[in-house]
């Protein structure tokens, strides 16, 4: 039929021109290579995490992602940009992709472990009572939020019990900036039947302590949750190392 295209003229575009190209096959991995990570990985198998260093914990990390190539230079590396594990597991991608030696395969298996580690923690505060958890509560916001490079803000959702229905991020901002609206987090409450809120957001400057905006933005969420009959029992600002509670320091 004259205009009509046939099958084999539309199929090559769905694959790379190069994908059928032979390649040679991979040397084998050098032996004290091999010796490397079978000793790291009886390592942590017999002592865990604490067994092991932050560089060599980050190489097992890379272990999957390179499989035939020392790591421990880029560990090292990663380390120096970033500080610490949780450090480079947080880091966003495309500061990640500015080390020599990262590509797509690491970033996205140190994006597999943070998400990991992400729903694990939470895991440990959802449907539990914020009273009995406050440990695994703060632990959890650090895990989720202390390495941010920007501004995130979370609403902690709970019911008549105290007990943690939802988890939601609100909004993220700039460096030093996240917009909220409190009317928008008081009508997410009665939407989730929530009596109890407690505020959560980060500083990426590492220092917790609340910023006149931060005050007047908490006095505001406060007052809208008082016009419908929920209560606003703390608003945590999560620093790199330490965290602040408005209601220990006397700001609500």
């Amino acid at each position: 039929m004259v205009g009509s295209r046939h099958f084999s003229d539309t199929q090559a575009a769905l694959f790379d021109s190069d994908e059928a190209v032979l390649r040679p096959v991979s040397q084998p991995q050098p032996s004290y290579l091999r010796d490397h990570r079978a000793r790291l990985r009886e390592r942590f198998m017999s002592g865990g995490a604490d067994a092991l260093p932050d560089y060599e914990l980050l190489e097992l990390v890379l272990f999957r992602a390179i499989p035939r190539r020392d790591v421990k230079p880029l560990a090292r590396a990663l380390l120096d940009r970033f500080g610490d594990f949780n450090g480079v597991l947080s880091a966003p991608a495309t500061r990640l992709a500015e080390v020599s030696g990262v590509g797509d395969a690491v970033v996205t298996e140190f994006k597999i472990v943070e998400a990991a580690a992400h729903r694990l923690a939470q895991s440990r505060v959802l449907g539990r009572p914020v009273v009995s958890s406050w440990d695994a509560l703060i632990q959890y916001c650090q895990t989720a939020m202390a390495h941010g490079d920007i501004e995130q803000f979370r609403v902690l959702f709970l019911d008549r019990k105290n007990v943690l229905i939802a988890d939601e991020a609100q909004a993220r901002g700039t460096v030093d900036h996240v917009p909220v609206y409190p009317r928008e987090v008081v009508k997410r409450a009665l939407e989730l039947n929530a009596t109890a809120l407690i505020l959560v957001h980060n500083h990426p400057s590492g220092d917790p302590t609340p910023s006149a905006a931060d005050i007047d933005m908490t006095d505001q969420v406060a007052r809208a949750c008082d016009a419908v009959g929920v209560t606003l029992h703390d608003h945590l600002i999560i620093g790199k190392s330490r965290e602040l509670s408005f209601r220990s320091e006397g700001l609500i």
